[in-house]
């Protein structure tokens, strides 16, 4: 009625010849399609089912990070025990004797020993768990020393939670450390 009639140019259109190297060259997919191939039920069909294929995959992974931590396998080990500076840390501490991991077994002598009514017995135990806990406080503070300059040397020095990782794995005894030790004694990290 008003202006031009439409042509039959202009309804077919070509469609793009060119293809550019590093484009998409294909359409954008509308957002509802997106959405739309998204979309899964909140509720499964299968309730059981579900529970045990969630339950067969947390034991896998349990297992498999079971595994790591016996055989010091970076890639599943837990965040707390990854990375490089852990690996030193953890191969510093297990190559020396460390006072700390054997203060168990004297506090568990000491309180055996201060069960015994005796007044100088008592003493005795007081003071040997004073004298052990003073020796394990000095061991630590060397060992620390030590890991950091290494740190240090190595990585841009220590970071938040290095200290504390390095105290706890000094107070377990080598035999129940997890990962397991990777180093035999006396083998410093170079």
């Amino acid at each position: 009625m008003f202006g031009r009639g439409r042509t039959q140019e202009t309804a077919t259109e070509p469609e793009s010849p060119q293809q550019r190297e590093g484009a998409k060259n294909r359409p954008t997919p509308k957002r509802r399609d997106q959405e739309a191939a998204r979309k899964r039920p909140l509720v499964v069909s299968d309730r059981k089912e579900a529970k045990r294929l969630d339950r067969q995959k947390r034991r896998e992974q349990m297992a498999r990070t079971r595994r790591a931590l016996e055989t010091g396998e970076e890639a599943y080990l837990p965040p707390r025990d990854k990375g490089p500076r852990r690996r030193f840390i953890r191969d510093y501490v297990d190559a020396r004797r460390n006072l700390a991991e054997f203060l168990l077994p004297v506090m568990l002598i000491v309180l055996a020993a201060s069960i015994v009514p005796d007044p100088t017995v008592f003493a005795i135990t007081v003071a040997l768990t004073w004298l052990a806990v003073g020796a394990v406080l000095f061991d630590e503070y060397v060992l620390w020393r030590r890991i950091k300059a290494g740190l240090t040397e190595r990585f841009d020095g220590p970071e938040r939670g290095d200290f504390g990782y390095t105290a706890l794995r000094t107070f377990q005894m080598r035999r129940q450390r997890m990962p397991k030790p990777q180093v035999a004694r006396g083998e410093f990290p170079a």
